[in-house]
């Protein structure tokens, strides 16, 4: 049964061992090896996760089987407070496709609609079939979105929102 929890800055070791066994084999086929180790350090650094926790006030929680790390989300409110941004949702590949990435969507989308929140909103790498994924949770494309992140490599996204009420 999944459960989960709110994570900080002691969980910051955690969250770097779970996206180190995601992330790479998420984004290998979609990003050259040189793209993925700058994002990796660019966002999953410690200092990193550090300064989203405490400055960009990103709230992160793990998902756990029984006593098991499984897969983490993270998330925050924009500026627009009728708007929850997810910033991250990764689960582990033995954990796809049991409902565990659908659990941690509903427990954000739940706690940003209690929190008064009308729309949950992400972005997703065009090429990632994670696409299809959240279009199953009810997200449609509303835009793409190209980011520069520096050392001549951009994030080539579509942004996709659901409405969650509020």
């Amino acid at each position: 049964m999944i459960q989960f929890r709110n994570a900080g800055s002691a969980d910051i070791p955690l969250i770097r061992k779970l996206t180190l066994a995601v992330w790479p084999q998420t984004y290998s086929h979609i990003l050259r090896r040189e793209q993925v180790d700058y994002m990796l350090e660019m966002m999953y650094s410690e200092s990193s996760l550090q300064y989203q926790i405490n400055a960009q006030q990103h709230r992160f929680i793990i998902a756990c089987d029984g006593d098991e790390p499984v897969g983490f989300a993270s998330w925050s409110f924009t500026p627009d407070k009728d708007v929850c941004k997810l910033h991250k949702i990764y689960v582990l590949q033995n954990q796809q496709g049991k409902g565990t990435g659908k659990k941690l969507i509903e427990h954000v989308t739940e706690t940003c609609r209690a929190a008064g929140a009308a729309m949950l909103e992400l972005n997703v790498n065009r090429h990632n079939k994670a696409r299809a994924f959240y279009s199953r949770m009810g997200f449609t494309v509303v835009r793409e979105e190209d980011i520069d992140i520096g050392h001549g490599y951009s994030m080539n996204d579509y942004v996709m929102q659901k409405s969650i009420g509020g």
